[in-house]
């Protein structure tokens, strides 16, 4: 019997087993997931056996991956653990789903799978294997799993409901576990009550003295694994009294001498699976080599496939801590061989059985690192990155591979720490991949503009090659370049990029390139852009690295396409929520809230910014934390709440300026901008928003500009600057922006009608009203149908008005636009009509995951069924509802099926 099952029975455990046993029954209909919490020792792993023993029983196929300690550094082992007994059912689902399979365990070469589409693939495959019959998934030590299986595992037990695949993992407390605070349900394991313990201590030592009974009790304190094991010990009268020490260490000193008292060849076969943890025997060994562990209670031999299991990880460790040093690297080199050329296990045994320096070896590593970073692992490539730096001979390779990995941490996992520290020690000896980091370091915490920009350009310039190399830390010079110049919003600044750049020789990858035209300068260089932009949005779904992920929403921002990216954006968010990617989750929020305030979808921008500042907040990123606090100031600016928008506009102003970060100090004059518009100060609106807009209307590198078109001509218009406001909309149509996207078209031609004179501003604001994809910027169009009113009453077109008027109010009363919708009253009253409260209308369109949302809703499933379902949280599920309900014009769920009928009934 495994562990301290006696006769078929848990001792102490009635309760969990009737728990684990109910969640084992639901599988076969509903599928779920559970965690079994608790210390080492407590018999979590019993409760396990006996779970997959009932399911067993019940005619339910068992899968069992376990997390093993020393191979926590190799990506997705324990998705393989789980892929490899279903070979048959991968051979079934679609060429997609075994690709995306194959690729991230490494049986198939190709693009690597985003997490979605992970997630997704093997779903199917456990569907596949649960077509058949229910299917009982079984982790042990949860804790010790791969970072990137534990971020897919995580995710996929949130989606199992009504799936017929039940997820059953055990986690260690204390152990820093992403699966501790992932709001899974649970069911913690304490320690045994004297009264049980002494009964399990009877069961398994009948004969024992009750004093020796006693004393075993006091020591155990309750842990099962101690009452088995630590009896041996009181055999022998030479061993001393272990006093105060904890139960842990006393069961390592328990395995440490029964491993001790083994021969040698057992000893060393013992550790080479200790350090392996497959299970498989080495070739050339036999199992009675290791008969005498299975004797001393260490290990269990199969019957069958004669594979080798760990009675406890305790005993693996013991063996492992036991062995010197010059074992553990013999018995790494012999593991290696094991693994084909190339393989990330591979390069990992040969760098744990490294005793010198070996740029050979770091090389693998390396080279292992970038795949793994492409396969959405770059917590494991950070990893892999600093063990290739500790293997380099040479001192410029040890920097350049150290640096690119502290840079990986500052962009991409969200760990500044690194970046301080080895910038610290290494940024005055002038390495390239030093200044990287320590520019990549001060971009975010929103340090000084100038001094990035002199450390990124002569880094940049230092790279250059007589033939134009884009290497990865080549590329992320350019790109963190490309980003400080954008902050900086400066001419000089963007002039020195695009000479430096020519400078290299050859162009820059796809992505550099596209960022280059559409977010650095985009009103002088997106348009020829936009097709291949077009492209790269419809293929991001294919993409599992997320900086790229992050890198195609940030080309696509000024251009209005962002709605192409959000699905892949909120699957960063969740990467990060789950422990994953944290830097890129930051960028994604700052994105996602960018798109929020344009796309009307405040209520939802605001507890993205809540949740976003608080992480900015506890990983030290000012600078992304100031975009949401922009976010947070224009919903505010909007709505009239004067007193945020200052203090959250002073606040930006109060680092940016002295950092010189012109974007930031453009955001905060943008927010004063709306706010003063909101309060009928428009001479004052028009001066925030010249600041960025200036005379030029269109400044090459102010790309802002795009946000604030709309302000800029109607704070001119309603100011009485008519020969401003004119000129600026003349230069809005030189620059061709109107062709950027539907935003800008409706703009651009609501501003002519805002100046155009008496005979032609109808065709010009019906034109903007009529724009393909006008509702898509819900904010933005009322203003414009508000502007047209006003000059359709001032006509004496009042009826026409009125009409205009009515659907301005509804939005801004959805919106909480209080301001702008006194303003529609106001018209509203002047044009005859009385001024009710208009309710929201329920013609407003829908995007296509809001009704998704709503129909899954409307069919009864909770916002937690739901989220699994669409690969959201619970808590953005409940914002969609909240923002969709006053779309629709419901209060409630139980609306919704009708509501959603109504919407339908037009289109039949």
């Amino acid at each position: 019997m495994p562990g301290w099952m006696w006769g078929r029975r848990l001792v102490g455990r009635d309760r969990e087993l009737g728990v684990l046993r109910g969640f084992v029954d639901a599988v076969a209909t509903g599928g779920g997931s559970l965690l079994v919490v608790g210390e080492a020792g407590v018999g979590k792993t019993s409760l396990l056996d006996a779970a997959a023993a009932h399911a067993a029983e019940l005619g339910t196929r068992v899968l069992r991956a376990s997390g093993v300690e020393f191979e926590a550094e190799v990506s997705f082992a324990g998705l393989h653990q789980l892929v490899a007994p279903l070979a048959a059912e991968l051979a079934r689902v679609s060429s997609d789903a075994r690709r995306a399979i194959g690729v991230a365990v490494g049986l198939a070469e190709g693009p690597a799978p985003d997490q979605l589409a992970l997630t997704n693939s093997l779903l199917a495959l456990l569907a596949e294997a649960a077509d058949r019959e229910p299917v009982l998934v079984v982790v042990d030590d949860l804790q010790w799993l791969d970072r990137a299986s534990a971020t897919l595992f995580g995710i996929l037990a949130r989606r199992l409901g009504s799936s017929r695949v039940g997820l059953l993992g055990v986690v260690r407390t204390g152990e820093g576990s992403v699966f501790e605070e992932a709001g899974l349900a649970d069911i913690p394991i304490g320690p045994l009550d004297d009264d049980d313990a002494a009964v399990l201590l009877t069961d398994a030592f009948p004969e024992m003295p009750p004093r020796a009974a006693r004393q075993v009790i006091t020591e155990a304190q309750g842990n099962p694994l101690a009452l088995i094991e630590l009896p041996a010990r009181l055999g022998s009268s030479a061993e001393p009294s272990l006093g105060r020490t904890s139960v842990g260490r006393r069961l390592r000193l328990t395995f440490a001498r029964r491993i001790e008292g083994l021969p040698a060849n057992t000893r060393a076969q013992l550790l080479l699976a200790a350090l392996d943890g497959t299970g498989v025997l080495f070739p050339g060994v036999s199992a009675g080599e290791l008969e005498p562990a299975e004797r001393a209670r260490l290990i269990r031999i199969h019957p069958v496939t004669r594979g080798i299991e760990f009675r406890h990880p305790l005993t693996r460790s013991a063996v492992v801590e036991l062995s010197t040093e010059s074992e553990r690297r013999g018995a790494h080199r012999r593991l290696a061989g094991r693994h084909p050329e190339g393989s990330e296990q591979r390069a990992w045994h040969l760098a744990e059985a490294a005793s010198a320096p070996d740029e050979q070896i770091a090389q693998l590593l390396e080279e292992a690192a970038l795949r793994t970073k492409g396969r959405g692992d770059p917590v494991g490539a950070i990893g892999l990155l600093l063990r290739a730096a500790e293997l380099s001979p040479k001192a410029d390779d040890h920097q350049r591979r150290a640096m690119f990995a502290a840079y990986l941490g500052a962009d991409v996992t969200g760990d500044l720490t690194d970046a301080r520290v080895l910038v610290t020690e290494h940024i005055g000896q002038g390495h390239a991949v030093a200044t990287v980091a320590a520019a990549a370091y001060l971009v975010n915490s929103g340090g000084d503009i100038d001094t990035a920009h002199r450390l990124l350009l002569g880094a940049v310039r230092n790279a250059r090659r007589p033939v134009g190399v884009w290497d990865a830390p080549l590329t992320e010079m350019v790109y963190v370049l490309q980003a400080n110049c954008s902050f900086g919003c400066r001419a000089d600044l963007a002039e020195d990029y695009w000479a430096v750049l020519d400078g290299l020789g050859v162009g820059p990858p796809e992505i550099l390139d596209l960022l280059g035209n559409t977010y650095l300068a985009p009103t002088r260089r997106a348009g020829p852009s936009l097709p291949l932009l077009d492209e790269a949005i419809a293929g991001i779904g294919d993409q599992a690295d997320h900086a790229h992920a992050v890198r195609l929403g940030t080309a696509a921002l000024y251009v209005d396409r962002i709605a192409g990216c959000r699905d892949a954006l909120w699957r960063v968010v969740e990467h990060g929520r789950s422990g994953g990617a944290v830097a890129a989750a930051i960028k994604a929020y700052a994105l996602l809230g960018f798109d929020g305030v344009l796309s009307g979808d405040w209520d939802g921008v605001l507890q993205l910014a809540e949740e976003g500042l608080a992480v900015t907040t506890r990983h030290h990123y000012r600078l992304l934390g100031g975009f949401l606090q922009y976010d947070q100031a224009m919903v505010a600016a909007a709505r009239g709440d004067r007193t945020a928008v200052r203090r959250l506009a002073d606040d930006l102003v109060s680092w940016a300026a002295p950092n010189r970060n012109g974007f930031v100090l453009q955001l905060a004059a943008h927010a004063k901008a709306v706010d003063a518009m909101s309060h009928g100060e428009f001479e004052t609106a028009y001066r925030h928003a010249a600041e960025i807009c200036s005379q030029e209307t269109l400044p090459a590198h102010k790309p802002a500009a795009l946000w604030v078109l709309l302000d800029l001509v109607e704070a001119a218009v309603r100011a009485g600057l008519k020969k401003e406001a004119s000129a600026h909309v003349a230069d809005i149509h030189r620059s061709g922006v109107a062709d950027f996207s539907s935003r800008l078209a409706m703009i651009a031609a609501g501003a002519t009608g805002m100046t155009a004179p008496a005979a032609s501003f109808r065709a010009a604001f019906d034109t903007a009203l009529a724009t393909p994809g006008a509702d898509r910027w819900p904010f933005t169009q009322a203003r414009i149908q508000l502007a047209y009113a006003e000059r359709l009453r001032r006509a004496q077109c009042a009826s026409q008005a009125r009409h205009h008027l009515t659907d301005a109010l509804g939005t801004f009363e959805r919106l909480g636009a209080a301001p702008w919708a006194a303003r529609a009253r106001a018209e509203l009253r002047a044009s005859g009509t009385p001024a009710a409260h208009s309710a929201p209308g329920t013609t407003a369109q829908l995007t296509p995951q809001e009704r998704e949302i709503a129909t899954l809703a409307a069919a009864g499933l909770t916002n937690k069924q739901i989220g699994e379902r669409l690969y959201l949280s619970p808590r953005t599920v409940s914002t969609h509802l909240y923002h969709l309900f006053p779309k629709l014009g419901i209060s409630s769920r139980a609306a919704l099926r009708d509501a959603l009928a109504d919407l339908r009934a037009p289109e039949q």
